[in-house]
């Protein structure tokens, strides 16, 4: 542990991506395959890989709970570190500096202890065992340790650059990690395959989820197709509602969401309608809400997230359907290296039935086309538009030029900053996530509708820290209320319903557009201007023959 952690450290203080790859093969090319296997895990900044389907059930006020009783500092003293450090690694190893060195552990041997914690049957004994393994551990080990627990690496790694270091670690080609990794989703069976020189072997494996192909954000349907080389290009709405990749094989049938993690006790039906087709397949689509033959808002399809048991009363009240878009394996033969047209083809060849629809698409010859269909996507409600180039091959967890999303936001709210947080990682010790508030027309009060921690330069957030911190009403540590009269103008996706906000309603991805000095607090925007937006893009349904190219003739009333 104490080689991960120098190396770790070494890596956090480069910014040259040449150098951390360097650093990284260095420290990965001598271990052992089993050293290597956890050491390549734990360099993504998990201490799990995907394909272990393996979870700690560790939060961040278990590890902090057992931080403090390894520490000598008052509470007063750790809270002051953490607004200083805005890590959690990093506050844990002030918490603890100036311990005796620690017993140098090996990896496989700290993830032993860690599978005893996940087992841990109470929060007692969960606490006892952590306590006792940070306990053997260096300042520095527990640092990192405690960053890998919480998945807050932090040094600038990303799973490419694991990839590419795997690559030069052991002399083998790049393109074959990446294939590997892309058919195991297991980094650290990767990095042993690598080691080994056998990157021809790994195979298709049922129910081991791939990583997401990503598309890059553009603002304007013009910059869209500028960017893109082929033509006509492919449209297709962007939905509003929960990404997700199913695995039919045999007589079993998985879904899996963003995050790669099974998500089939969530849509249990669609799992269920996937066990009668007829060819083993994994699909990439979007799971909507609907009733009658009509999308819902994201909010309805919100009630079933995070739940373990979806009741038949709930199924009943926000039935489902998995619009698809994309094939990335067909019985057992994987079709990523296909373009896309032939993926399309091969998918529409399945004859999927309800609940399972094609995402339709629609092409653009020109820019006109593509302001046309963008403009009618997002009057109709959806988020906005994917534009792909239909000769594209699926790059699994890669975010190029041929898949874009244009999101454009449909209106800006002007809102007055009501509290601030101190932020984490590389913003700690400045204030820059936001709360802001619009006013109630009826009463003139302030009624919150969110927070945003994105959009303003480091130099803005800096300037506006210390204003913050003059113009402060009230202190709570992490949080502080301030004056209401710093207006900021926030761009945001979507608006729902809220129970959580006074104003009932809370904005979807919201983000600071802007500054606006020139606007006084009195001028803000009003629980009416966004009531009246909720009603007309959000409190509705789509037609479900503007989402799908089949008719869901078959469709429950």
């Amino acid at each position: 542990m104490q080689e991960f952690a120098r190396t770790a450290a070494a890596i956090a203080g480069t910014t040259s991506t040449l150098e951390k790859r360097r650093l990284l093969a260095a420290y990965l090319r001598p271990l052992p395959e089993a050293e290597l296997r956890r050491a390549a895990v734990f360099l993504t900044g998990q201490p799990y890989g995907r394909a272990e389907r393996r979870t700690l059930n560790l939060g961040w006020a278990t590890v902090a709970r057992v931080v403090e009783t390894l520490s000598d500092r008052s509470p007063d003293q750790l809270s002051g570190l953490y607004r200083q450090h805005g890590d959690i690694g990093d506050w844990a190893a002030a918490a603890v500096a100036g311990r005796p060195g620690g017993e140098d552990l090996p990896l496989t041997e700290i993830t032993r202890h860690l599978d005893e914690i996940g087992a841990a049957g109470s929060t007692a004994e969960r606490d006892r065992l952590l306590t006792a393994l940070l306990g053997r551990l260096s300042t520095e080990e527990v640092r990192y340790l405690v960053k890998v627990l919480t998945g807050e690496l932090r040094i600038g790694l990303q799973e490419g650059l694991v990839e590419a270091a795997l690559a030069d670690a052991f002399e083998v080609p790049l393109e074959g990690v990446r294939r590997v990794h892309m058919v195991t989703g297991d980094i650290g069976e990767t990095a042993v395959q690598a080691k080994r020189g056998d990157l021809e072997t790994a195979r298709l494996t049922a129910f081991q989820p791939f990583r997401f192909m990503l598309a890059s954000p553009v603002e304007t349907p013009g910059e869209a197709f500028a960017r893109m080389v082929t033509t006509p290009l492919w449209t297709e709405e962007k939905y509003d509602g929960v990404r997700c990749q199913l695995h039919r094989a045999g007589d079993r049938a998985e879904l899996f969401s963003r995050d790669l993690k099974a998500t089939t006790q969530t849509f249990p039906e669609l799992v269920e309608a996937a066990v009668t087709l007829e060819h083993d397949l994994v699909v990439d689509g979007e799971v909507l809400a609907y009733r009658g033959r009509s999308v819902a808002p994201f909010m309805d399809l919100q009630r079933r997230l995070g739940r373990k048991v979806v009741s038949a009363k709930l199924r009943g009240e926000v039935p489902v359907v998995l619009v698809a878009f994309d094939l990335l394996a067909l019985d057992g033969a994987l079709l990523v290296d296909l373009p896309l047209r032939e993926r399309r083809h091969r998918l529409e060849e399945l004859g999927l039935s309800w609940p399972f629809l094609l995402a339709r698409v629609e092409e653009a010859h020109q820019v006109q086309d593509l302001e046309r269909i963008f403009a009618e996507t997002r009057e109709r409600g959806n988020e906005g538009l994917m534009v792909k180039d239909p000769e594209s091959l699926y790059q699994p967890g890669r975010r190029g030029m041929a898949w874009l999303k244009v999101k454009r936001p449909l209106a800006t709210l002007d809102c007055v900053v009501t509290a601030v947080e101190w932020g984490h990682g590389k913003r700690h010790g400045v204030l820059s996530d936001y709360t802001f508030a619009v006013q109630d027309e009826a009463t003139g009060e302030l009624r919150n509708v969110g927070k945003a921690f994105t959009g303003l330069t480091d130099q803005e957030i800096a300037e506006m820290t210390t204003w913050f911190l003059e113009h402060t009403l009230a202190d709570h540590g992490h949080t502080r209320l301030v004056e209401p009269t710093v207006v900021v103008e926030v761009a945001f996706d979507a608006i729902m319903r809220s129970p959580r906000h006074r104003s009932g309603y809370a904005l979807r991805f919201p983000r600071i557009a802007r500054l606006r000095p020139d606007k006084p607090a009195g001028e803000i925007d009003t629980v009416g201007r966004v009531e009246e937006l909720f009603r007309r893009y959000f409190d509705r349904y789509q037609p479900l023959a503007q989402v799908a190219e089949v008719e869901p003739d078959d469709a429950p009333a």
